[in-house]
């Protein structure tokens, strides 16, 4: 089974990036994790806000945590709001079931990682994730 590189994880975040200055997306933060939920990269572009890397993390540590989307766990979220609210008292705050971060799939589609951004609306950030986890040769899950 294959892993996250770091090459990979740059090479996600620099697409991301221009890809939301190509949408004309609010300044993003964009973090990568590993599939046992660690930080591979993080980066926030300047004048993003600082709360910006935390609601990434907590939309990418929900992905790799729940194996899917933060976008299917939105949905998730709607349907079943009390055991979305005890993940994330149970995760101890990194959980946050939003859209805006996609699963991260190798070639063979086996779960790599994920990777969640925050500054636009949640629409944007995954687009952005998504095109930067294409760029960098990686199956995004939306």
């Amino acid at each position: 089974m294959s892993k996250l590189t770091l090459q990979q994880a740059n090479t996600l975040i620099e697409k991301a990036f221009a890809k939301a200055k190509e949408m004309k997306v609010k300044p993003l933060a964009i973090v990568v994790l590993d599939d046992s939920g660690h930080v591979v990269a993080a980066q926030r572009q300047d004048t993003a806000t600082m709360f910006r890397y935390d609601v990434a993390l907590g939309k990418a540590w929900a992905a790799v945590a729940m194996s899917c989307s933060s976008r299917a766990l939105a949905g998730r979220a709607k349907e079943n709001p009390n055991f979305m609210i005890t993940l994330a008292a149970t995760a101890q705050g990194k959980f946050l079931p939003q859209p805006g971060a996609v699963l991260l799939k190798d070639a063979a589609g086996n779960v790599v990682g994920a990777a969640g951004g925050s500054g636009g609306t949640g629409d944007e950030d995954e687009a952005c994730c998504a095109y930067g986890a294409e760029q960098a040769g990686l199956k995004p899950v939306i």
